[in-house]
């Protein structure tokens, strides 16, 4: 009989485990033994926090990460084929949500293999519930592009959608890069489109604020190093 997949929710930051995740995700991951994670250290450290007395060294770790080939990706449902249960960890938040997560999901997927996503704090849809902007037609783009050209006209081809459609465009970026991508919104943006800021989600150092790209130019906030997720909306 194969194992089942769980997706397993991690900390957006340092906060309490039982501010974030219900028990029931503890339960889980205290009795799993096998772990496809992104970095092995993260992970370990984790875990230590469900379970001070966990043994880390009886565990199993398996890496996927943006380095990990397709060609790699069946020997990782392994221990699946064998019965073991194995838990899914991203670096923060729900994994295979704006990470590789997806890749191994969708091929245990195709294996029959059963996948069980379990609660637990998404950056990306807190930012949206508290944002004020549609929350029934919204889309997430991830990393808008690098070269200034391209990312300028990547924000007005959002901001099209966002006024023509109704439709919360969500993305992020790089923390050291927030403050130059906040200067190019404000400069290229309409005054009137507004702007939503969500940094350090779910940590006390928290602030979701909404306002027009009229009313950030008065004061752009303090993100610089600061894991922040954008939405913008009519």
């Amino acid at each position: 009989m194969k194992g089942t997949l769980y997706m397993l929710p991690t900390t957006l930051g340092d906060v309490d485990l039982r501010v974030v995740l219900p028990d029931y995700n503890l339960e889980i991951i205290n009795r799993l033994t096998h772990f496809i994670v992104e970095d092995v250290r993260t992970a370990r450290r984790f875990l230590k926090k469900v379970n001070s007395k966990i043994d880390i060294d009886a565990l199993t770790f398996l890496i996927l990460n943006e380095q990990t080939q397709e060609k790699e990706l069946p020997a990782l449902l392994q221990p699946l084929k064998e019965g073991h249960d194995v838990g899914v960890l991203s670096e923060a938040g729900c994994p295979a949500v704006a990470d590789p997560g997806a890749d191994i999901v969708r091929l245990a997927q195709l294996e029959g293999i059963r996948v069980v996503p379990l609660v637990g704090p998404s950056s990306l849809l807190m930012a949206l519930m508290a944002s004020g902007f549609n929350g029934q037609n919204f889309a997430f783009v991830g990393y808008l592009p690098i070269a200034f050209d391209k990312r300028v006209k990547a924000l007005k081809i959002l901001e099209k959608r966002a006024i023509t459609e109704n439709q919360t465009q969500i993305f992020i970026e790089t923390p050291y890069r927030n403050i130059k991508l906040m200067e190019e919104m404000v400069e290229h943006l309409q005054p009137a489109t507004h702007l939503c800021v969500a940094v350090d989600i779910s940590i006390p150092t928290e602030s979701i604020l909404t306002k027009s790209v009229a009313a950030w130019r008065k004061a752009l906030p303090d993100i610089q190093k600061k894991p922040t997720v954008f939405l913008i909306n009519k």
